[in-house]
């Protein structure tokens, strides 16, 4: 949906002397990791979350809510620009990816209208191994 590309460009090579294997596979290769086992999962910890490949501000504990889904969800990224949404059909369905707009790397998908008592009516489902998650001070 966008035709911009991505500020950090890095060989396949150089992402995976960044990231380990599991990282690479979720962030670089739209993977997903398994439900309920992710670090940031039922996490309350106030603080801003990174995109665990470049470093870019992505989302705000205050927009994070228990979905129950077995991923972290927020109802808005910390910035309008800092995510990019994409059409994906793969898995024999329509989804909608949320990419990090610095480094085009995976962080999970969107999904509207589940009734959700939210703002935005909006769920971004994002794996935890695609984030890093910056405490506030205090």
């Amino acid at each position: 949906m966008t035709a911009t590309g991505p500020k950090l460009v890095l060989s396949d090579d150089q992402w995976r002397e960044r990231l380990n294997p599991e990282e690479f596979a979720v962030l670089r290769r739209a993977g997903t990791e398994r439900p309920f086992t992710g670090e940031y999962t039922d996490t309350k910890t106030e603080g801003v979350y990174e995109c665990r490949a470049c470093g870019a501000e992505l989302f705000r504990s205050t927009e994070k809510f228990e979905s129950h889904c077995g991923w972290p969800s927020f109802f808005d990224p910390a910035d309008t620009d800092a995510v990019i949404l994409r059409s994906d059909d793969s898995l024999g369905m329509h989804r909608v990816e949320v990419v990090c707009a610095n480094c085009h790397s995976h962080l999970g998908h969107v999904f509207e209208g589940e009734g959700y008592p939210t703002p935005t009516d909006q769920r971004y489902c994002i794996n935890s191994i695609s984030l890093r998650l910056k405490p506030s001070a205090g």
